[in-house]
């Protein structure tokens, strides 16, 4: 029995071939969504500081660099940047007075809020341009990503 050549859709559907493609397009998506940012205009490892005490809360300097995978004079840099913007407050650590703890201000909450209030607006633009159809797919390809992240 012959083998079938490959169609350039076959070949769109191998692994190597569709992870560079899907590689290419987060990438650029990423990099949209980074643009749309909130008044603060915080470069994106800033505002990462930010999502991650909306997320979990108050922490030491030391956890959030950690958390963030930076070293800790870099996370320094950051938080004081953030404070000086009135977006993070320190505070004395509640049970060892030699560390403080890093906890957003309103504003901060409110730089979190319409960031995201931006990003979500700048997608849902997105979508709204595709078919019905399209964004079935996509809502397909979406679960299918979160368990390639969730791995």
């Amino acid at each position: 029995m012959p083998v079938a050549e490959p169609t350039p859709d076959r070949d769109r559907c191998r692994p190597a071939t569709l992870g560079g493609e899907l590689r290419v397009a987060l990438t650029r998506i990423s990099r949209r969504l980074r643009a749309q940012r909130g008044e603060a205009d915080l470069p994106e490892g800033q505002f990462g500081v930010l999502t991650v005490l909306h997320k979990e809360g108050a922490m030491s300097p030391g956890e959030l660099a950690a958390h963030e995978r930076v070293r800790p004079p870099s996370m320094t840099r950051a938080v004081n940047r953030l404070v000086e913007l009135g977006l993070v407050e320190k505070v004395e650590h509640a049970t060892d007075r030699r560390q403080v703890v890093v906890r957003l201000t309103a504003a901060g909450e409110d730089e979190v809020t319409e960031t995201r209030r931006r990003r979500d607006a700048w997608l849902t633009q997105q979508l709204t341009a595709l078919t019905p159809d399209e964004r079935e797919t996509l809502a397909r390809a979406s679960e299918l990503m979160i368990r390639i992240a969730a791995r």
